[in-house]
């Protein structure tokens, strides 16, 4: 570990205490984090999604590190302060679920319990899927990556329409890129249900770290990455006449789903059946709430996670 778990570069203050910032190097790739809590709590770690960063999970930081966890809010690779390696392959979900395996043994832990929000909870699924170092998993918004493709709908084809855009070349980066990322603001701005889920101070914060030099590129790479590899094997094994898709293995962990049911970008469907890919799960369900639940429901979601942890 480098940088240590000291305060450094920036400290926020959340009311029941700072967050201290820290570095480590995992799977060969550089990752900046945020930290509270006490150091020998059980540690839980937060896994944001796109087009955020680990300031997304402010409201939910404080609550964890005052009822004793140790959390740990990296940013992804490729987003923000942490590295940003060239090339799709190097943002396969392999890669990113042996990200966060390293993380928590660099920060001296022999397991963990992760969170994650889209991207970042279907990076979590992958690391549970894998590592028996996670013991207790929760989602939100994310679909299982196996299960997304072997479960593929008309409708949430349609409904993924902006995942084949990204599919360009250099366009979308263009586009999401110009006038310093204006187009995340309105992302930020317009998606979640409540108005006023992220501030304009917010935004502007997940704004100047999408128009970090290679950010942008990074970030689109999660979306081509899953799309090469993924996508084209699951597919491959559905589709196949003779031979069926390999048999996946459920997660061991108790698993807990958060679900804003107005999620514009993915149907309710991919709750259906989700139980063979968990052998302890349970979901929640949370109607007036949109893809960003933790923003839209914040404490809500915050007592569900609590609820779940040890």
């Amino acid at each position: 570990m480098t940088g240590g778990e000291t305060a450094g570069g920036e400290e926020f203050a959340f009311g029941e205490g700072p967050v201290a910032h820290g570095e480590a190097i995992t799977n060969g790739v550089r990752l900046h984090y945020a930290t509270a809590g006490p150091a020998d709590g059980d540690l839980v770690v937060l896994l944001h999604g796109f087009p955020e960063c680990w300031y997304t999970w402010r409201r939910q930081l404080p609550a964890l590190a005052a009822a004793g966890y140790r959390v740990v809010a990296p940013d992804l690779r490729g987003y923000n302060r942490s590295e940003k390696p060239r090339g799709t392959d190097a943002y396969r979900l392999p890669e990113l679920a042996a990200d966060i395996e390293g993380l928590v043994s660099e920060l001296g832990s022999e397991e963990a319990s992760l969170v994650g929000h889209d991207w970042g909870g279907v990076v979590a699924w992958k690391a549970a899927m894998e590592y028996d170092s996670v013991s207790r998993l929760v989602v939100l918004n994310a679909p299982h990556p196996v299960e997304y493709v072997r479960g593929l709908t008309a409708e949430q084809a349609l409904r993924s329409w902006y995942a084949a855009a990204i599919q360009l070349p250099w366009l979308p980066e263009v586009l999401l890129g110009a006038r310093e990322c204006r187009a995340i603001g309105r992302v930020l701005r317009e998606g979640p249900a409540e108005p006023g889920a992220f501030t304009e101070r917010e935004i502007a914060r997940f704004r100047r770290a999408a128009c970090r030099p290679g950010a942008m590129a990074s970030m689109l790479s999660y979306y081509r990455a899953f799309a090469r590899h993924t996508v084209r094997t699951e597919l491959r094994g559905r589709l196949s006449p003779v031979t069926s898709p390999d048999p996946v293995e459920p997660v061991a962990a108790p698993t807990l789903v958060c679900w804003g049911e107005r999620d514009a970008a993915l149907s309710t469907d991919r709750l259906d059946g989700l139980d063979r890919y968990a052998t302890d799960l349970r979901i929640e369900r949370f109607p007036g709430a949109s893809h960003w639940v933790h923003r839209d429901r914040p404490e809500e979601v915050t007592r569900a996670i609590l609820a779940h942890l040890p």
